[in-house]
């Protein structure tokens, strides 16, 4: 299996998802995970980032670590996910690419130079222009700017690019299944993840809204808990 994840598969750990009626997107618009809105308002960004994206007290729940135990077994081959948190490696999940980065660090954006979260909430706490990379000799500040390694609105990342896509796009095309737990799959480009599939690959969705792709053929939708449907298919897969 190819598993594709989004924000639902965390919520059993405590972390709230971005579309649901209680969740992330209820009490702010889209816009401030914008790159646009980072650059312009970035003691705003972090505030509002450090409050809802970091999570570094959170446990992985039962469904992470079924995925885990199913990559040890040989039945998954890899995890893509949308998620920022971390927890499928804290499960001990391995074949994971985080399409849409971490929040556990934050990188500058003209030397390069990589700082831990912590670090950041530490110059929060005791820098006034904290999100300026202190290591630069370039005068431009926004061209020094400490962006958290996460993926925005109008932002690209690690794996945006043609290898990147032609990786992920390999292992959705040899896959003999798809699994989404989590995902409204409505944010492109991992939204389009699921075409790639081979002819009469199955396409199983665990997800409590809906998605583009609950009538596509050869497509099994089940809007129940993500943790009690893996475990209840664990218990009855050899």
């Amino acid at each position: 299996m190819v598993v594709l994840t989004g924000a639902g598969i965390s919520t059993e750990s405590g972390i709230k998802d971005f579309r649901s009626r209680t969740g992330i997107y209820k009490l702010t618009p889209e816009y401030i995970l914008s790159i646009d809105y980072f650059y312009k308002h970035p003691k705003e960004f972090y505030r509002f980032a450090i409050e809802n994206l970091y999570h570094p007290e959170a446990f992985s729940n039962k469904g992470h670590q079924i995925l885990a135990k199913w990559e040890k077994e040989g039945k998954v081959n890899s995890i893509i996910t949308q998620n920022i948190d971390g927890l499928h490696q804290k499960a001990g999940s391995e074949s994971v690419i985080e399409f849409h980065g971490t929040i556990k660090t934050a990188t500058c954006q003209n030397c390069g130079k990589t700082y831990t979260t912590s670090e950041m909430i530490s110059r929060i706490e005791t820098i006034e222009e904290f999100y300026v990379c202190s290591h630069c000799e370039t005068k431009r500040k926004d061209a020094r700017f400490i962006k958290p390694d996460v993926v925005l609105f109008g932002d690209t990342g690690d794996w945006f690019s043609m290898e990147g896509f032609n990786h992920i796009l390999n292992l959705v095309r040899q896959a003999d299944c798809i699994l989404v737990l989590g995902t409204s799959l409505k944010v492109t480009p991992f939204s389009t993840f699921p075409q790639h599939r081979s002819a009469g690959v199955p396409l199983i969705i665990i997800n409590k809204g809906d998605t583009p792709y609950d009538f596509a053929p050869n497509t099994f939708v089940i809007q129940e808990s993500i943790g009690e449907t893996l475990s209840k298919l664990d218990a009855s897969v050899l």
